[in-house]
């Protein structure tokens, strides 16, 4: 056996293999694009590399792909095997194994409440705390953050090699839960200790964008640009951050060239990577930008997985695009999509019942909120779509846009009154309730 450089004991002989699956830990957490080779390294040097097959397992759920299903169970076959070889493997593997056995099954909470449970006397245990942080991430779920990452901080020893990126998550909780002071004293803490940890920059950048700190937000993006450029396509979404820093300034010009240039340079069918296209796309169009015929090309991946509601979060950004362009055929499929997701069992069916079919009707003009108290429920639903509160903004305001349309000038300033609680106000928003006046007017 052998306790990993990040603190997970695996039952490993292969000094090989431990070199490089350290490597694909660090990879992880500073989301590089190394993860897929360090593993295959891995599982080269030592086939029965259990946590190496476990985090395969979790990489293919965390993408968020109905094809991606399959090799996800068959990682968890292969773990199991592999724990059988070698005696039933270690106790931290047993819950690795356990956790992804809950995840492929479409539970990702029970996922992290295992890990968080199964590793509360060992925090420090840094690869299955970032799996559990990633997996209540794509829930919503910042209060599990924020108490998996506050009993990891607390417990962190001085020695500790992911100290940075324990602090980095937990920066991010934190912010998430609008503890901003707090946020940004943990987050500038991790980079100094770890400059490698993109998701401490990326917390920090958080703050300042929720506050409508600017050019504080620019500045720290820009100066730190070397660290978040190595990433994978984590720094299409750092740039995301960048240009939405730009739009509340007004500098058009260069918002189109971030978005070109850094958040979409690739046409890649990643629901995150679309995240960052079609939200920024969908703020520049109500911001009076003509974007010209880049919504076609995220419309045309949007459509090809018009089928795919394994995320609700990444169904209703396709459902966005295709919406943009006019495509009634593809929006009213992806509707029905998520309608029937909605009878299902598992964590996002019941996301979908709650948030995302009524969200769903809405961006697609097919339904307005019917009353006050259906607004207020919405918006307080909406953290359970995942992601973080700067991306669900989008939602709030395609929502406020959507009430506002109606005339509905209070009811927009609801809206706005609820968002105020973690963002400043900014001018996309007051821009919103200017033309749902207008509207009232008319």
């Amino acid at each position: 056996m052998k306790r990993d450089a990040y603190g997970l004991m695996t039952s490993t002989d292969s000094h090989e293999a431990q070199r490089a699956f350290e490597s694909a830990v660090f990879g992880l957490a500073a989301h590089r694009p190394n993860v897929g080779t360090a593993l295959q390294t891995t599982l080269t040097a030592d086939p029965d590399h259990v946590a190496g097959h476990a985090l395969k397992g979790f990489a293919n759920l965390i993408l968020a792909k109905s094809e991606l299903t399959a090799p996800a169970a068959a990682a968890f076959q292969d773990a199991r095997a592999a724990m059988a070889s070698k005696d039933g493997g270690t106790g931290d593997e047993r819950i690795l194994v356990k956790a992804l056995d809950a995840a492929v099954n479409g539970s990702f909470a029970h996922a992290a409440e295992l890990l968080d449970h199964g590793f509360e006397d060992r925090s420090a245990a840094f690869l299955p705390f970032k799996i559990s942080h990633a997996l209540r991430f794509m829930l919503g779920d910042a209060a599990g953050m924020l108490g998996a990452s506050t009993r990891a901080v607390d417990r962190l020893g001085s020695g500790t090699p992911a100290a940075g990126f324990f602090l980095g998550c937990h920066a991010f909780s934190l912010e998430e839960h609008g503890y901003y002071d707090e946020a940004l004293a943990a987050g500038q803490r991790a980079v100094s200790l770890q400059p490698d940890d993109s998701w401490g920059l990326h917390a920090v950048s958080h703050v300042f964008e929720m506050r409508g700190d600017t050019a504080e937000g620019i500045d720290w993006l820009e100066n730190s640009r070397k660290a978040w450029s190595r990433c994978n396509n984590f720094s299409f979404h750092m740039a995301w951050h960048l240009a939405l820093l730009h739009l509340e300034r007004g500098d058009h010009d260069r918002v189109l060239q971030i978005y070109d240039d850094e958040v979409r340079p690739q046409q890649t069918d990643d629901f995150r990577d679309m995240a960052n296209a079609v939200s920024l796309l969908w703020r520049m169009e109500q911001s009076g930008i003509h974007v010209g015929s880049r919504w076609m090309e995220a419309a045309e991946v949007a459509y090809r997985r018009r089928t795919d509601t394994t995320l609700i979060f990444a169904a209703l950004h396709n459902l966005a695009a295709m919406v943009a362009v006019g495509d009634r055929r593809g929006v009213e499929e992806l509707v029905a999509q998520i309608d029937a997701k909605a009878m299902g069992t598992d964590d996002q069916a019941r996301i979908a019942a709650e948030i995302g079919a009524p969200m769903a009707r809405i961006l697609a003009g097919l339904d307005a909120p019917a009353d006050r108290r259906v607004l207020e429920k919405m918006v307080a639903n909406l953290p359970k779509i995942g992601g973080s509160n700067a991306q669900r903004d989008f939602f709030v305001l395609a929502l406020a846009k959507a009430v506002g349309g109606g005339g509905d000038n209070a009811g927009v300033s609801r809206i706005g009154q609820i968002r105020q609680r973690l963002k400043a106000e900014d001018r996309l928003f007051r821009s919103i309730e200017y033309s749902s006046g207008m509207a009232l007017s008319a």
